[in-house]
């Protein structure tokens, strides 16, 4: 475990947005901070609803517009039905970005999402205020259990709900809904049930929420297990999480709030490790990386789980030995980062993490890179950086590690258009020896304080190779891939996302806009 930083105070923030706000007056310099990625095997430090039917209906969505009942307007107000039935219209796409062979632009044929339409009986908020209130899509999580079959989770006003699929993306069932959850922090799909991380009321210092993971077997909750509290001496009062399996055991892994103790009203990050009946286990770390804005996390069949953070204290992308956040370790790019915002790391600050079948690490993020990086003098730990940008907008990058306990090679950067955004970067498993990689692209970028305004041009998928060379031309696809990615034993990717049209121009002011369906995208290599 890592001690807090105890050079600074940190302010309370926004419950909904507790990890993603400024820090305010004399912070402003020493908030100016490397942004941290490490992978991590760590071992130490442990922790000693209703239902809804719906109909579903399937569309094609390539390179092609689909517009439905249920979409909302460009402006981002949503008119949403919830028996939307697709159909297409020509669209054009913008030009690609790499120069790639011509046999690497005859494969983009494959990248050929389809999708069906599965209704929602509650209003799903799907946008979210992040840092400078730029407009994040609220997360949804879709996971596969071993029997092929599909969980989308999704919150409400009335709680989290979890919807059941069939491997085709039809509703096969009614939604399970999780009562008081306000968060969807990750999801672990069975054959019987799932597992959901989430947030839920709590007695605390602060009136803020407590992490949970809460199991639920044949339509019944079998277990809530409360993951911070006055014992550890911290509150979750927004997750960013991921939640992991590997069949013995859940890894959680999540922001925290310093409620009492060294860390008091500072802001770290927790894992934790839960048995299959709901028990703490030992291990993983109770104070991490510092304001997390990024996490990844992916199941080991033994051992520690490996993860990822982007920190706004010390910059890079690091391997660790086995503590939350190590002073040494390897860094594969520096960027610019405060308290609350590290540059769009993560879509929804929630990361990709893959991994080949001769054990290498891939990962994909959104970049600044760094003109010059160096120690911040006025941080007496030593550990906090400051960073100046190479660029105003982020582009897309890759990185690549040999194994869990080795160090990156250089990032590789797949786009460089200076006048172009690049937002909510996915990466993910394509057959057996490529990657895919999607992105978000605005024209026009208009930036401040890092954050970007501009004209959405569409979703961005390429193949690439674990080198990172491009195996296929950019496709533009209007099936946003937003939230996380399961993939199917046959090796379909499959997601759940909003079916409106992105609007980037003005940041999110007010309540978010709902929908009362979501698209069910599947892509078969």
């Amino acid at each position: 475990m890592t001690n807090a930083r105890r050079t600074t105070t940190h302010r309370r923030r926004s419950p909904r947005r507790i990890a993603r706000k400024p820090l305010a007056g004399s912070l402003a310099v020493a908030a100016l901070l490397g942004g941290a990625w490490y992978a991590t095997a760590a071992t130490n430090s442990g922790d000693s609803g209703g239902s809804t039917a719906a109909k579903t209906s399937t569309s094609a969505s390539a390179s092609t517009s689909a517009s439905a009942s249920s979409e909302a307007a460009a402006d981002g107000s949503a008119s949403a039905s919830g028996t939307a039935t697709a159909s297409a219209s020509a669209k054009t796409a913008p030009k690609a970005v790499a120069k790639t062979s011509t046999a690497a632009k005859a494969s983009t044929g494959t990248l050929t999402p389809i999708s069906t339409t599965v209704a929602l009986a509650a209003k799903f908020p799907y946008l979210t205020a992040g840092y400078n209130n730029t407009r994040e899509w609220t997360r949804t999580t879709t996971a596969v259990a071993p029997n092929g079959t599909l969980r989308v989770a999704w919150p409400a006003a009335d709680g989290v709900h979890v919807t059941p699929l069939n491997a085709a993306g039809l509703r096969s069932g009614a939604d399970t809904i999780v009562k008081g959850a306000k968060e969807v922090g990750g999801l672990v799909a069975h054959n019987d049930g799932f597992a959901l991380l989430t947030r839920v009321s709590d007695t605390n210092k602060w009136k803020e929420t407590a992490a949970a993971i809460v199991r639920y077997t044949g339509g019944k909750q079998t277990f809530r297990t409360k993951l911070t509290g006055t014992a550890s001496n911290d509150t979750s009062p927004g997750l960013d999480g991921q939640l992991t399996w590997n069949g013995t055991k859940y890894g959680a892994y999540f922001v925290v709030h310093g409620a009492g103790g060294f860390a008091d009203g500072h802001f770290g990050d927790k894992l934790t490790y839960i048995s299959a009946k709901g028990a703490k286990l030992s291990g993983g770390w109770s104070w991490g990386c510092s304001h997390n804005e990024g996490i990844a996390l992916h199941a080991e069949t033994s051992g520690a789980f490996t993860s990822l953070c982007f920190d706004d204290w010390r910059s890079g992308l690091f391997v660790s030995t086995g503590i939350g956040a190590p002073d040494v370790a390897p860094v594969v790019q520096r960027e610019q980062c405060w308290a609350g915002y590290c540059g769009g790391t993560f879509p929804s600050r929630t990361g990709d993490l893959v991994k080949s079948a001769s054990g290498r690490y891939a990962t994909a993020f959104a970049s600044r890179g760094a003109a010059s990086a160096k120690k911040n003098s006025a941080d007496s730990s030593g550990r906090g950086w400051t960073v100046t940008p190479k660029t105003s907008t982020h582009q897309v990058a890759v990185a690549f590690m040999a194994n869990r306990d080795s160090g990156p090679g250089k990032a590789i950067y797949l786009t460089s258009a200076a006048g172009t955004e690049n937002v909510n970067v996915h990466i993910a498993p394509y057959g057996k020896d490529r990657l895919l990689v999607s992105w978000e692209s605005l024209k026009g970028a208009k930036c401040n304080a890092g954050t970007c305004t501009g004209t959405f041009t569409g979703t961005h998928l390429r193949l690439i190779d674990w080198n990172g060379k491009a195996q296929s031309a950019d496709r533009v696809v209007t099936a946003r891939i937003s939230g996380d990615i399961a993939v199917l034993k046959n090796g379909t990717l499959t997601w759940a996302y909003a079916p409106v049209t992105p609007t980037y121009a003005s940041p999110l002011n007010g309540a978010s806009p709902t929908t009362t369906s979501l698209r069910i995208a599947r892509l078969t290599p």
